[in-house]
C-alpha cells in the first residue's frame, strides 16, 4: 500500500519511557488527522483494546522529563488537561484499527516501520 504523497512520514516522534519505545496521543493523532481529544476518547472507549503493554498515562514526572523534547503550553496557558497517553507500536496499531480511517490506517503503516528502523538501529548498537 503506497502512502499519498500528501501525508507525512514519520521520522521521529518515538521516545524511551519506562524501557518501551513510545509514542505520543497528540503526535499520532496528528499523523492520523484527528483531534488529540478525540483519540483518548477512542482511547478510554475501548480500553480492553489497550491494555498497560500496548498505552498508558504518562507520570507527571515522565511528563516533566520529556517537556524539553516536545513542545507544551506552560501552566495557565491553555495546553492539556490530561497527562498524555502513551502508545507502543502495538498500540498504535489498534489506534488506526479503532479510528477507522484511510489515514489512520496508511500512517499505522508508517509508524510500525518508524518503530522497526528504531528497533534495528538499537540492536545494532547493541551488538557493538
Amino acid at each position: 500500500m503506497e502512502i499519498p504523497a500528501a501525508l507525512p512520514v514519520v521520522h521521529s516522534p518515538i521516545y524511551v519511557v519506562r524501557d518501551r519505545q513510545i509514542v505520543l496521543d497528540s503526535d499520532l493523532a496528528m499523523l492520523f488527522g484527528v483531534s488529540t481529544k478525540r483519540l483518548g476518547e477512542q482511547i478510554r472507549r475501548n480500553q480492553d483494546r489497550f491494555p498497560d503493554d500496548f498505552a498508558f498515562r504518562l507520570t507527571p514526572e515522565e511528563v516533566n522529563s520529556l517537556r524539553s523534547q516536545f513542545a507544551t503550553s506552560k501552566k495557565g496557558r491553555g495546553g492539556r488537561r490530561y497527562l498524555p497517553f502513551s502508545l507502543t507500536e502495538h498500540g498504535a496499531v489498534m489506534a488506526a484499527n479503532v479510528l477507522n480511517s484511510p489515514r489512520a490506517v496508511a500512517m499505522s503503516v508508517e509508524v510500525v516501520r518508524a518503530f522497526v528502523r528504531l528497533r534495528k538501529v538499537t540492536l545494532s548498537q547493541d551488538s557493538l
